[in-house]
C-alpha cells in the first residue's frame, strides 16, 4: 500500500493570512483509499526549497501531492520547482494555453502574456485541464513516485482532486483498501481514566485505537483498515461494541454527534423542558443549546453574580420559563483558581456540584459547559455517577 506526503505551498500560509483548508480535504480523500499519510510541510514561495522538500519527500512517499503556487506571477514558482526536483526542464503545451485563453476570456477579460507560464509545466507530466479555474494541473512522474502538483485554491484543488487525481491513483497503484474510522465521544472524564480501561486496545495495529481531549471530552478513535467497506465496519463494529461494554455510562455518541444534541433528545425523550441560566461563560451554553433547534430548549441567558447566588437566580429564571428543569452554571476565575458550579433542577430534586478547573483561561467557558452538559445528560438518562 503507497503513502503520501502533502506539501502546501504559499508565504501567506507561513504569514498566518491564509489558512491551510486543503490539506483535511486531501487527507480524508488519502483515508478513503487506503494510503497512508505520514508527514506535511508547508513552504514559502521559493522554488529551490520547494524543490528540496520534494526530493526528500520522494525519498519517503511514493506520492507527493503539493497545492498552490500554479498562479501566472513569478512568485508562483511550484511548476520550476517541481521540474528540478525530477531533474526536467519545463515545456510548453499549447493545448493548454488555448485551455487558459478559453477560459480567461469566458470571465470577460484578455489573456495577459504572463498568464502563459501556466502553460508550462514539466517534460512528460501529464497535463490535468482545470474546468472550474484557470491554472491547470499536472502529474510528474517519476519511477515509483507522483507528484501531483493542485492549485491553492481550495474548491478547484477539490474538483480536479476528486474528479481526475483519485481516479488515477486508484489505477496507477491498484487502489483496493480503504480506511474507515468511527469516532466515539465521551464526557465527564479524564484522558488518563480512559487510558486506563482501553489501554491494552490502545496497543493494536489494525484496528488502531487512539485518544483526543476536547476540554471535557475525550474523544476515541477508532481506525481500520481493509479490502472492502463491509469488513472494514465489522472491523470497527467489533472493537467498538468492546469499547462500549467498557466505557458504557461515558460515551454519549459517535462521529457527528454532539453533547449539546444528545442531551437535548435525552429530554425531549423524558417530556422535559429546559432553561439555563449561566455566568463568566460568555454566552457559550446557552450558543450551543440555542444551535440545536430542540424545542425542549426553552431558552437561556447569562448575567455576572457570586455562585452563592446561583439557586435563587436558577428557580426564578425556570419559574419564568415554566420549565420542568433547569440548569446552571458559573465560572469564577482568581489567581489561585478557576471554580466552577454546576447546579441542576429536575423534578427529581436539585444536584449541585463544585468543579476546579487547571487547564488554560481561554478553555474554561467551554469545560465548564461539557461538565455541566454532560452531568444534565445523565440525570436525563437516569445514569449515576
Amino acid at each position: 500500500m503507497p503513502s503520501a506526503e502533502i506539501i502546501t505551498i504559499g508565504t501567506e500560509l507561513l504569514l498566518g493570512e491564509t489558512a491551510d483548508t486543503n490539506t483535511r480535504f486531501i487527507a480524508r480523500m488519502l483515508r478513503g483509499l487506503g494510503i497512508d499519510l505520514f508527514r506535511v510541510t508547508t513552504i514559502g514561495d521559493n522554488t529551490e526549497r520547494i524543490a528540496q522538500a520534494i526530493r526528500e519527500a520522494m525519498m519517503r512517499a511514493e506520492i507527493v501531492i503539493t497545492t498552490g503556487g500554479l498562479g501566472p506571477t513569478v512568485d508562483d514558482p511550484t511548476r520550476q520547482a517541481v521540474a528540478q526536483a525530477v531533474g526536467v526542464e519545463l515545456e510548453y503545451r499549447p493545448e493548454l494555453w488555448e485551455q487558459i485563453a478559453a477560459r480567461v476570456t469566458r470571465y470577460g477579460r484578455t489573456p495577459t502574456e504572463n498568464q502563459k507560464r501556466q502553460a508550462y509545466i514539466p517534460e512528460g507530466a501529464i497535463a490535468i485541464e482545470n474546468p472550474v479555474g484557470i491554472a491547470p494541473a499536472f502529474i510528474a512522474e517519476n519511477g515509483h513516485n507522483a507528484i501531483i502538483s493542485l492549485p491553492g485554491v481550495p474548491r478547484e484543488m477539490e474538483t480536479l482532486l476528486t474528479q481526475a487525481v483519485i481516479p488515477y491513483l486508484q489505477k496507477r497503484y491498484n487502489l483496493h483498501e480503504i480506511i474507515k474510522i468511527r469516532t466515539l465521544h465521551t464526557g465527564g472524564v479524564e484522558e488518563a481514566w480512559i487510558d486506563e480501561q482501553i489501554g491494552d486496545l490502545e496497543a493494536l495495529t489494525n484496528p488502531t485505537v487512539g485518544l483526543s481531549a476536547h476540554s471535557g471530552i475525550i474523544d476515541i478513535r477508532i481506525t481500520a483498515k481493509a479490502g472492502g467497506e463491509a469488513e472494514a465496519d465489522r472491523m470497527l463494529g467489533e472493537i467498538e461494541a468492546d469499547i462500549r461494554a467498557r466505557l458504557r455510562r461515558v460515551i454519549y455518541g459517535a462521529d457527528d454527534d454532539t453533547l449539546e444534541a444528545v442531551t437535548l433528545r435525552a429530554l425531549a425523550e423524558r417530556g422535559w423542558t429546559l432553561t439555563c441560566l449561566e455566568s463568566g461563560l460568555d454566552g457559550a451554553l446557552t450558543e450551543r443549546l440555542a444551535r440545536v433547534k430542540n424545542p425542549a430548549f426553552l431558552g437561556g441567558s447569562g448575567r455576572k453574580f457570586p455562585p452563592e447566588a446561583l439557586e435563587q437566580a436558577l428557580e426564578e429564571v425556570r419559574r419564568e420559563a415554566q420549565s420542568s428543569v433547569a440548569l446552571g452554571i458559573t465560572l469564577s476565575v482568581t489567581e489561585e483558581q478557576q471554580a466552577v458550579t454546576i447546579l441542576l433542577v429536575t423534578p427529581q430534586g436539585k444536584d449541585e456540584r463544585h468543579l476546579t478547573y487547571g487547564g488554560h483561561p481561554r478553555n474554561a467557558p467551554r469545560w465548564a459547559t461539557n461538565m455541566g452538559l454532560d452531568a444534565l445528560r445523565r440525570r436525563a438518562l437516569g445514569i449515576s455517577d
